[in-house]
């Protein structure tokens, strides 16, 4: 009798605070992406799935052109396959399945950090949600409470609270930050890479056991249902993959997938636009005039490898 008077005044106090920040466009686009998702708005033959390397460098626009088939890019922001799992459960459970996925992989795919990185764009969608409880509270972010009492994981949010009470026009709060979940960036080369360089000789990537065999069981699982999938390795700047000290261990990976699941395994790390710092904006990251030249290519090899006629039928 205590209890539910309190909760049915901070329920809906909690529903408008989390409708509030869907209107946002902050955290580079990642929740105009859980909005689509959640609305059950997307569309697409081709779902592009993989971590900032595949929001920045695929452009499903060039890839709708040149294979006539819609395209989303579900690229999700500093996070490896663990969460780009969890992202493909809630797309698939309110949208109708896609006919091939790209799958962008890269050395982080199966390296999982312990921080969660942007956890703020699971404040507005986590609440007594068991798919975002399940794979986010192995992270460093949430307690368990945050995930079934209203309220309790906006406590001490002050830049979140803000942004939900602010008075503006609650139909353009500020302009999208991608379209179709892409966004090619318009910068030029930094010196990121040289200040790695000048802490580190080289960096070895920690495998999690874990986010490996999660990438098995979603192959699995995609050719048990008969969605067709690639994987990719985008360009890398050569002097970055260089640095990278077990990076043939990570590449070995891929190709052993590949081949498993008689599926298409496209690297272009040997690609001549990983020897032009003028296409990327840092070593692992394409810059717009670098994404689109590349989605060309890629458009082009994709016909090459995947039969492009049975899935415009």
């Amino acid at each position: 009798m205590f209890v539910l008077p309190i909760l049915l005044l901070v329920y809906p106090l909690d529903k408008f605070i989390s409708l509030q920040l869907k209107m946002t466009h902050e955290y580079y686009g990642e929740l105009e992406v859980w909005n689509d998702i959640y609305d059950g708005s997307i569309d697409t033959d081709i779902a592009i799935y993989g971590s900032s390397r595949a929001w920045v460098d695929i452009s499903p626009k060039i890839l709708k052109d040149s294979l006539n088939l819609k395209a989303y890019n579900f690229g999700l922001d500093g996070h490896n396959f663990w969460l780009q799992y969890l992202r493909h459960l809630e797309y698939i459970e309110y949208n109708p399945h896609p006919k091939h996925i790209l799958l962008a992989v890269d050395y982080n795919s199966i390296q999982k950090r312990k921080n969660l990185y942007l956890y703020e764009q699971f404040l507005p969608y986590m609440l007594w949600n068991d798919n975002i409880k399940y794979y986010t509270n192995s992270y460093e972010g949430f307690s368990t409470y945050d995930y079934y009492i209203p309220l309790l994981r906006y406590a001490g949010k002050s830049t979140q609270l803000k942004e939900a009470f602010e008075p503006r026009n609650t139909q353009t709060k500020g302009k999208a930050y991608r379209k179709r979940g892409y966004k090619g960036v318009e910068k030029q080369w930094s010196t990121d890479f040289e200040k790695a360089k000048s802490n580190l000789k080289e960096y070895y990537i920690n495998i999690d056991q874990g986010s490996l065999n999660l990438l098995d069981k979603f192959l699995l699982e995609c050719k048990t249902n008969g969605t067709t999938v690639s994987l990719i390795y985008t360009p890398e700047y050569i002097e970055g993959q260089k640095f990278i000290k077990n990076r043939d261990t990570i590449i070995k990976i891929y190709q052993n997938f590949a081949k498993e699941y008689n599926i298409p395994f496209l690297d272009y790390s040997m690609d001549s636009i990983c020897f032009n710092k003028d296409y990327f904006y840092n070593a692992i990251h394409l810059n717009k005039k670098g994404s689109e030249l590349f989605s060309k290519t890629l458009s082009k090899d994709l016909k090459d490898v995947v039969d492009i006629q049975q899935l415009q039928n």
